[in-house]
């Protein structure tokens, strides 16, 4: 079973040596995670509640409904006849990534919880 980042989520790179497992994957990731763990409890929320602005939940079903869109179209692309073809399968999966891509990249620039 491939292990994630407790914060980002990102897949971890094993490591075969002794010790404990990584729960991070970046130093950034583990500050964080802290950040946002000790702000939780100043405020009293449990462990899976989570406070996010306004702004932060729009931007977050914005994605969605791109992803969400570019899904039917892709499915709708598929029920054509030359959708056999590579060339056409080849276009519709580069516009699926692209789509996909676009939101991952914009989930970079989304500020740190607490920070």
């Amino acid at each position: 079973m491939t292990q994630t980042c407790r914060w980002c989520g990102r897949a971890l790179v094993g490591s075969a040596g002794a010790g404990r497992p990584r729960l991070y994957c970046k130093q950034a990731c583990r500050q964080r995670d802290y950040e946002a763990r000790r702000r939780a409890a100043e405020l009293g929320l449990g462990e899976h509640e989570l406070v996010v602005t306004r702004g932060e939940l729009e931007t977050l079903r914005d994605r969605l409904f791109m992803l969400e869109r570019t899904v039917e179209d892709a499915e709708t692309d598929l029920r054509q006849p030359e959708a056999r073809r590579a060339t056409e399968l080849r276009r519709i999966m580069e516009y699926v990534l692209a789509s996909a891509r676009e939101c991952v990249r914009a989930d970079e620039s989304v500020p740190s919880p607490g920070g």
